[in-house]
């Protein structure tokens, strides 16, 4: 690999990981490019030497955001107390207030759900490798009620979050958070 090409590898990764964090607190339409640019401390016109389109560059930091939270979890130690730490982790009100520094899919899945199909396909195939470790990880003898339990923690993970942080009272707001955690320690049993 020449030197040019690493240095365009690099840039690309900084577009990426760089969007990923403003994607999160903007939402898909209400971060342009200029402004994602902007923030790698990048001109517009460097964008399409990367990405054929915004569309191709959303899919690519969705992508990496659900990489790096799936990879944070792998490296956890697998047991049940990891597990409980990580959904305390997730359901806190750090995160909540921070949604730039946290879970992709809790900052952008309704902005998802409206996406181009290449940014829903690149959701669907990490979301389904986090499922897949989460259930590994629950440690459950039947392999269907893992995933199922799997499924309803991230479920429970994501909506949590999403709801305490449309909720103004900050009161509620952290009993939405309290109740997440109880409700998904259930799903490690």
């Amino acid at each position: 690999m020449t030197q040019q090409d690493t240095r365009k590898e690099r840039t690309r990764a900084r577009m990426i990981s760089s969007a990923g964090h403003r994607l999160k607190i903007d939402g898909i339409d209400g971060s342009g490019v200029s402004t994602l640019m902007s923030d790698a401390g990048l001109t517009n016109g460097a964008f399409y030497a990367h990405f054929g389109s915004k569309v191709d560059l959303v899919a690519a930091a969705v992508t990496d955001q659900l990489r790096i939270q799936r990879d944070a979890i792998a490296s956890l130690s697998d047991d049940r107390a990891a597990l409980e730490v990580f959904i305390a982790d997730y359901l806190s009100a750090g995160h909540r207030d921070h949604p730039e520094d946290g879970c992709p899919s809790a900052a952008l899945l309704t902005d998802i759900t409206r996406s181009k199909d290449v940014v829903r396909e690149s959701y669907t195939v990490e979301i389904e490798k986090m499922i897949e470790l989460l259930a590994e990880r629950i440690h459950c003898a039947d392999p269907a009620r893992a995933r199922v339990n799997a499924i309803g923690l991230i479920t429970t993970l994501i909506a949590s979050m999403q709801l305490s942080r449309a909720i103004t009272d900050p009161v509620a707001s952290d009993e939405v958070l309290a109740a997440g955690r109880t409700n998904c320690r259930r799903f490690l049993d």
